[in-house]
């Protein structure tokens, strides 16, 4: 065993090693603090949280894979990424607070009172919670594999183990504590080796060499930035429309502002979290723009040149022994592999007790030890799952996933909060072809292509956000405005609680 791979499996056996130390069982006693940290979260702590959960496997290595291999394309993930916040912070925090429900099944029944459309909302967020779980999986087994030499299962299994036991002793409250933990472990095992990368390579000195300038033209170029306009603006919006409206849809997400006090909080942890986004996604881009200048463009299979086959997923592990020998090389490896690892266990908690909430609430009867039966589920499906699948594009197998949540749930989720006209019936068929339009567009371009980037008419398959997500919000309010159903009659009442903020204090005398 390497000197390298000593240091790696020493960071991950230490970042698993605080996460089961914060998901220790004291620090949830009750229904409430399993499920919602019984709304008494704070918004530092909260927007905290969720840059932990949500700096998944796709932010830590994808965006610089993604920019490393596609050049600007890759640019446009972490974009996305937070200005999909900006659009929860201006219109869906607050009401979704204030609904006080626990999950979005259980916000959707608030809203339509329809068995129908809850049964329909659950199949939806579980199979969105599944298949955001894979990825978290394969970025693990790429992890150990690629810096700690460890065998393909290793690293998902760890991460399944971890997580349950955070998972089932200590719910959300004991997930909430290790999640802002990890944020700003993720942070520091980017910033130390980005930092002292910088200062090695002389970045700025370098940027107008002729082989760093030619090396991102050349992205450029595959990308059809010399020959295909329409192509390129087509591609780089359908990503920013699934990035941006996929986030209305992540349930791990949402569930979060049932965690805060009131609604206010739910705001001002959006707040602060469009920061700490802000402040993370500088570190991942740099480090990608530094592995085109070290490496020029992946292969055409997308893989490293000189690293025996690693992918450009590897780019940010295998960047500092590129640039450095010897125990600097070693350390900056093991600090970025155990930060790649708080974003797989961190990511993953907050996917487990959003699948399990709903599962326990659906299925268990909304007890305690029914989410614990929900949380064995919702990790044990996605185990089976990545074991029998390839390990695709990281922040690719991220996209598709925030492409079915734009057009499977944040149509009904917006128009929700915001249109009183709005039916069961119209939420339901909306959902239904959302899901079905974009999942079965995303499997057939799978079939029939390769990679995020293609041309013509097949990128229509491979990132079908662009029609998939105006297709489902047409199917929702058409139905809704011509169907044979009313909207529900208690609308109005849900549409005041939704909308009414909060006393901020009590009355003097009161």
């Amino acid at each position: 065993m390497t000197g390298e791979q000593i240091t790696v499996l020493a960071a991950v056996a230490l970042v698993c090693a605080v996460t089961l130390l914060l998901g220790s069982p004291g620090f949830s006693r009750s229904t409430g603090d399993f499920f919602v940290a019984s709304r008494r979260v704070a918004p530092w702590m909260n927007a905290s949280a969720i840059a932990g959960e949500f700096l998944s496997a796709a932010s830590f290595l994808g965006v610089a894979g993604l920019i490393l291999a596609h050049g600007t394309y890759g640019l446009w993930f972490p974009v996305g990424y937070t200005a999909g916040f900006l659009i929860v912070l201006l219109f869906m925090a607050a009401p979704l607070r204030r609904s006080g429900a626990y999950t979005i099944p259980d916000f959707v029944v608030l809203r339509f009172r329809s068995a129908m459309m809850r049964r329909m909302t659950v199949i939806v967020v579980v199979a969105a919670g599944w298949l955001y779980i894979v990825p978290q999986l394969h970025g693990a087994s790429i992890a150990l594999s690629a810096t700690g030499g460890a065998p393909g299962w290793v690293g998902p299994l760890l991460v399944a183990l971890v997580v349950l036991f955070v998972v089932l002793t200590g719910g959300m409250r004991s997930v909430t504590l290790a999640q802002a933990v990890q944020y700003w472990i993720k942070l520091t095992a980017l910033l130390v080796p980005t930092v002292f990368i910088l200062l090695q390579v002389g970045f700025w000195e370098r940027l107008e060499l002729p082989e760093f300038t030619g090396a991102w033209s050349a992205g450029l170029a595959a990308l059809g930035g010399s020959g295909d306009p329409w192509g390129e603006f087509s591609r780089s919006l359908s990503v920013l429309v699934a990035l941006m409206m996929g986030t209305l849809g992540l349930p791990h997400v949402l569930v979060r502002f049932y965690t805060n006090p009131d609604g206010v909080a739910a705001r001002r942890t959006i707040t602060f979290l469009l920061g700490l986004l802000m402040l993370f996604y500088l570190l991942p881009v740099v480090l990608g723009v530094i592995a085109r200048m070290v490496w020029g463009t992946t292969t055409a299979a997308g893989e490293l040149a000189g690293t025996g086959g690693l992918s450009h997923d590897t780019a940010i592990l295998r960047l500092p022994a590129a640039v450095f020998d010897g125990l600097a090389s070693d350390v900056l490896t093991a600090l970025i592999a155990g930060g790649a690892f708080a974003a797989f266990l961190s990511t993953t908690s907050g996917l487990v007790v959003s699948v399990s909430g709903v599962l326990s609430q659906e299925f268990f009867s909304g007890t305690v030890r029914g989410f614990r039966l929900g949380a064995l589920l919702a990790i044990a499906v996605p185990l089976v799952v990545g074991s029998a699948t390839s390990e695709l594009a990281l922040a690719g197998a991220v996209a598709m996933v925030f492409t079915f949540t734009a057009s499977a749930l944040a149509p009904v989720m917006l128009l929700g909060v915001w249109w009183r006209g709005l039916t069961a019936q119209g939420a339901f068929w909306g959902m239904a072809v959302g899901a079905a339009s974009s999942l079965g567009a995303q499997m057939l371009g799978l079939t029939l292509g390769e990679g995020p980037v293609q041309d013509g008419p097949m990128q229509l398959l491979v990132s079908p956000a662009l029609w998939c997500v105006p297709l489902a919000f047409a199917v929702t309010v058409l139905v809704s405005r011509f169907g044979p159903q009313q909207p529900p009659s208690h609308a109005d009442a849900v549409m005041e609680r939704l909308h009414t903020p909060e006393v901020a204090a009590l009355q003097p005398g009161r």
